[in-house]
């Protein structure tokens, strides 16, 4: 029978965590045994500590497409204010939003919008439609700010 690993406490991660999360970051596709011997740890204690930080949501998933050979090479960054607040209002919203499959992050914010969004588009004519039809038909949507990336200088996770 399997160990409960949700059961585990899982405090700050030690050396041995961080220096898996570093072959992770590197390469996603590593499996246990291949991390485990670029941080210095046998597979299976690799594996257990893996499986160990997904139980805590250290590690939610391992994903890295490249988006622009799936075709989609338009992203947008939205900045959206609510016509409306309120907590039926936000979560309309934010049900709503979640459901269109070309956007990629939802971020409720502080500041001049109430939430900021990155929507990726085969290209400028797809995000109009995009924009039009599924974003500007949003429940409680009032103002929108769009902004084009143009190039990605830097994208990295947290320092570890």
């Amino acid at each position: 029978m399997a160990a409960d690993l949700t059961a585990v406490p899982y405090g700050p991660p030690d050396a041995a965590d961080l220096a898996l999360l570093r072959a992770l970051l590197a390469d996603g596709s590593l499996s246990a045994k291949e991390a485990g011997e670029r941080a210095g740890l046998s597979q299976p204690v690799a594996w257990r500590r893996i499986r160990r930080m997904e139980a805590a949501g250290v590690i939610r998933r391992r994903v890295a497409l490249n988006r622009e050979k799936l075709g989609y090479g338009v992203t947008v960054f939205l900045g959206v204010k609510l016509a409306a607040k309120g907590r039926s209002r936000v979560e309309e919203f934010e049900r709503a939003a979640t459901a269109i499959p070309e956007l990629q992050l939802a971020q409720h914010v502080l500041g001049v919008y109430d939430y900021r969004l990155r929507v990726v588009a085969r290209d400028l004519s797809d995000f109009e439609r995009i924009l039009r039809r599924r974003i500007m038909t949003l429940p409680g949507i009032g103002e929108v700010e769009s902004n084009v990336l143009l190039s990605e200088e830097k994208s990295t996770p947290p320092p570890i």
